[in-house]
């Protein structure tokens, strides 16, 4: 836990508070945005309620824990399709299943038992009806913690009958520190927070990535297409042509916020094409995750950026 940062150890001391009050019930939502270390901290809880007793059991149950072999740990998250040739995309009614009885056994190295669900947003429909009735029948020592960056994709059904363990962005100065301490420096640091929003996880990870190098060449890119010096099939076909797609169009859609934000005095009508544009990228970057071809998808988006960029004729004199 020494290489938790300020916000992990925060939410970290926060529930072990509550677990050795035994305020803590069965169910835990824990969420908030994707890279904040949700799961490091879940894991860390886990140590924390399995581990308890002498120092002996404790040092054994920890060996267990890392090499994921723990009989009293479990974790659910997506697994192989039928045909065995890539991962599910959502959590299905069979693994709730699996929950229900496994938290119906007694435990077997302890007096409790942990099962983290992770992505729990991607649990769908019939799964989550089976979740919701684990969840109403709780069993002392039984501990369900959902690891979400998306709550709202949950039933609120699901959600009402969990405590909520929330990350949230740490303050500006904060990330910036934290980032400096993994070896940035302070200018990277923070034109990466600048271009992360504040998130000092996805920062890090474009800093180590060479993240900000990717964004920097969708900026160019889109000037190019606007201007006519590129076209919209040929930069499609680039943008997904690796594994960066997804990334690209988050990059896109930042950069039209950007620019609606310069413009929103300048040049109001264009304020709301670039809205707009900003928002058909989000959708975009969304259907990459489903069956559609994706280069079309991007060429739509791309041919949407030509028209947010088109200038209004001029009007003669009549």
């Amino acid at each position: 836990m020494s290489t938790f940062s300020p916000w992990q150890q925060r939410a970290f001391d926060q529930t072990v508070a509550a677990l050795d009050a035994d305020r803590l019930g069965h169910g835990l939502l824990i969420c908030g945005p994707a890279g904040l270390g949700k799961r490091e901290v879940a894991l860390a809880l886990a140590d924390h309620v399995l581990a308890r007793g002498d120092a002996s059991h404790a040092t054994r149950t920890r060996q267990l824990i890392a090499a994921g072999t723990h009989p009293d740990l479990q974790l659910i998250s997506f697994i192989p399709n039928k045909s065995g040739d890539k991962l599910r995309t959502e959590i299905v009614i069979e693994q709730v299943r699996e929950i229900s009885n496994k938290l119906a056994l007694t435990p077997q190295y302890g007096v409790a038992q942990v099962v983290i669900v992770d992505p729990a947003d991607a649990i769908n429909r019939s799964a989550a009806n089976a979740l919701l009735k684990t969840l109403e029948e709780p069993q002392p020592g039984r501990y369900l913690w959902l690891i979400s960056s998306d709550p709202a994709r949950l039933p609120q059904t699901v959600r009402s009958r969990c405590q909520r363990l929330e990350f949230k962005l740490p303050p500006r100065e904060e990330a910036l520190a934290w980032l400096q301490q993994q070896g940035h420096s302070e200018a990277a640091a923070r034109e990466a927070l600048d271009a992360a929003r504040g998130h000092p996880g996805q920062a890090d990870n474009w800093l180590r990535e060479d993240g900000l190098s990717l964004r920097r060449e969708v900026g160019r890119e889109l000037e190019q297409l606007a201007a006519g010096k590129t076209g919209a099939v040929e930069l499609a076909q680039k943008w997904c042509a690796d594994d960066n797609a997804a990334l690209r169009l988050r990059f896109a859609a930042d950069l039209a916020l950007a620019q609606a934000s310069t413009d929103a005095l300048t040049t109001p009508e264009r304020l709301h094409k670039l809205a707009a544009w900003f928002d058909a990228a989000n959708r975009t970057r969304d259907l990459l995750r489903t069956t559609v071809r994706a280069d079309l998808a991007v060429v739509e988006l791309l041919l949407a950026w030509n028209k947010v960029n088109e200038r209004p004729a001029a009007r003669g004199n009549r």
